[in-house]
């Protein structure tokens, strides 16, 4: 979902539909946001403040109203649009490609956020430049694929 290096962050889970854009945060870790709440955020910073408002932010340890960094589930599907020339020539692939959210590990302290390419090729969110679009076009499995509710499972016997 979010990698552990963006818990620190508010967060909330992408919506289908959605238009993101990788954003560098404050931990130096990539993740994704909203460009709605990027741009809402540097319009706040460039309000002009009162000095000693100016002053006191200066001081805070934290960002008085972070940007939430979004999160996506294991299988969810995406379109990167707009990649640039340097992924697209160490890893040929185009300009827009459609990929799959994945976690590459569930091991703790370690970035495991990626996108797989149709080709196999997986490529790391931190490995993404800042500003990269992407496009949610589903949030995982079709309702035909999901189990139904109330479907038998099999019973684990102990013997």
């Amino acid at each position: 979902m979010c990698d552990f290096s963006l818990m620190a962050f508010p967060n909330r889970l992408a919506a289908e539909g959605e238009h993101l854009v990788t954003h560098r945060f404050p931990s130096g870790s990539m993740g994704l946001a909203s460009p709605a709440d990027i741009r809402a955020n540097q319009e706040r910073k460039a309000a002009r403040r009162p000095f000693w408002t100016a002053l006191t932010e200066f001081f805070m340890a934290a960002d008085p109203s972070p940007i939430p960094a979004v999160c996506i589930p294991p299988g969810a599907h995406l379109r990167l649009s707009d990649i640039g020339d340097g992924i697209r020539g160490r890893h040929a692939v185009g300009a827009e490609e459609e990929v799959t959210f994945e976690q590459l590990t569930a091991a703790a302290n370690t970035y495991r956020d990626a996108i797989a390419f149709r080709s196999g090729l997986k490529i790391r969110l931190q490995e993404l430049p800042e500003g990269q679009r992407v496009t949610v076009l589903s949030l995982g499995a079709s309702q035909t694929e999901a189990p139904t509710v109330g479907a038998e499972m099999p019973l684990s016997r102990p013997w």
